[in-house]
């Protein structure tokens, strides 16, 4: 038997989890984040992870390296960002939010300080 829940009490986990943390809007992913998304991938069309493992995949994500936790400097800095593959991203977000039967771990990013407009050059419309 697997541990964790069974079907149906994991969608009501589910379900409580997300009206916790709130929908995409209130956590900053709303139309100013949709069009920053679509000026980010159209400048770096291809998933950074498949690319270090020498495949070739269109980017479908804007992956924030390190979580951003709500904090907007974190969140808007072009260097807390990468382009990834659906694919990628989901198996990014397991390894470290403790998806899919994984142990959380939380991953550092160096460079990642004040924000300034020069920045955001590409990152912001």
């Amino acid at each position: 038997m697997k541990p964790g829940y069974c079907e149906q009490h994991l969608r009501q986990v589910r379900k409580q989890w997300d009206g916790h943390r709130g929908n995409a809007s209130a956590r900053g992913y709303g139309s100013r984040w949709q069009r920053a998304r679509a000026v980010f991938l159209s400048y770096h069309p291809l998933c950074a992870e498949c690319n270090r493992q020498g495949r070739v995949t269109p980017a479908t994500v804007v992956d924030h390296i390190q979580s951003h936790r709500g904090n907007q400097e974190s969140f808007w800095d072009e260097r807390n960002v990468q382009p990834l593959c659906k694919h990628c991203h989901d198996a990014k977000t397991a390894r470290e939010d403790g998806g899919f039967g994984n142990r959380s771990v939380q991953k550092s990013v160096t460079g990642v300080g004040t924000v300034t407009q020069k920045d955001l050059r590409v990152f912001l419309p």
